[in-house]
């Protein structure tokens, strides 16, 4: 089971798919977490220090993945990535950052795209396993087509239009890359939330359920601890929406 977990920035998808690796773990699941998000929050959102970043390994990706003259191999060896390059997290979640390029003439990610997608094109996952990749805020990687392949996006939205307009355009390049299964989650909710729940409706996007706002999740964030290990409204929420992926993906349980 691959789960991409996308939205636009600041609507929590850190803290939902850093939760959701260990819920899925705790159900005996052999989990994966990807954190391919530039601001690499996601070991913190699980529990456990953050390994180099895959990016940081300038010279594997340039000799597994580049041929010079912009021209890139399509299937780098990458079937060692994984063992070398990942950390072990609580309750067995394995955890690999993918890192980003710096700002500023530095250079374009196509050797690094080319790296993560025959990465995740390798990754042939067992029964009662999971890979869950926290993406980066917006739309960009789908246009790199990095989230090709995966089970199901996981759209998270907040209560606001904004959000709502980001998931419509996902939507749209979704389909083009071939995911045929999305589902959103409301984060944060608070105050009247029927008018997004409405929007999210109206684009055929199943509302998997919604994440209240709750003040454990900000009290985690200021004393760095992972969410889950506090407990709380929004941790049951998403227990419950780990329930229906579950329900939508059957026979990986």
């Amino acid at each position: 089971m691959k789960i991409a977990i996308t939205g636009k920035g600041g609507v929590g998808k850190t803290t939902l798919a850093g939760t959701l690796a260990r819920l899925m773990a705790r159900d005996g699941f052999d989990v994966v977490a990807i954190d391919a998000d530039p601001d690499m929050n996601l070991g913190s959102a699980i529990g456990c220090e953050p390994p180099e970043p895959l990016i940081s390994h300038r010279e594997l990706i340039e000799e597994r993945a580049s041929m010079g003259d912009g021209v890139f191999v399509y299937n780098p060896k990458v079937d060692d990535v994984l063992d070398r390059f990942s950390v072990l997290c609580p309750e067995g979640v394995r955890l690999l950052v993918m890192g980003t390029v710096d700002k500023g003439g530095s250079g374009c990610m196509c050797p690094e795209t080319a790296f993560l997608k025959a990465f995740l094109r390798h990754v042939l996952l067992r029964e009662k396993s999971v890979l869950i990749m926290d993406m980066e805020a917006g739309i960009e990687h789908l246009g790199r087509g990095t989230a090709k392949g995966f089970d199901l996006m996981l759209i998270v939205v907040e209560n606001g239009m904004r959000s709502v307009q980001t998931a419509e355009r996902i939507k749209s390049l979704s389909s083009d890359i071939g995911i045929k299964r999305l589902a959103a989650v409301l984060n944060k909710a608070n105050g009247d939330t029927s008018r997004v729940e409405q929007n999210i409706q109206m684009l055929g996007i199943p509302l998997l359920g919604s994440i209240p706002l709750d003040e454990n999740v900000a009290r985690a964030d200021r004393e760095g601890i992972p969410p889950i290990e506090l407990g709380g409204s929004a941790i049951e929420a998403i227990c419950n929406i780990k329930n229906r992926i579950l329900e939508m993906l059957p026979s990986q349980h």
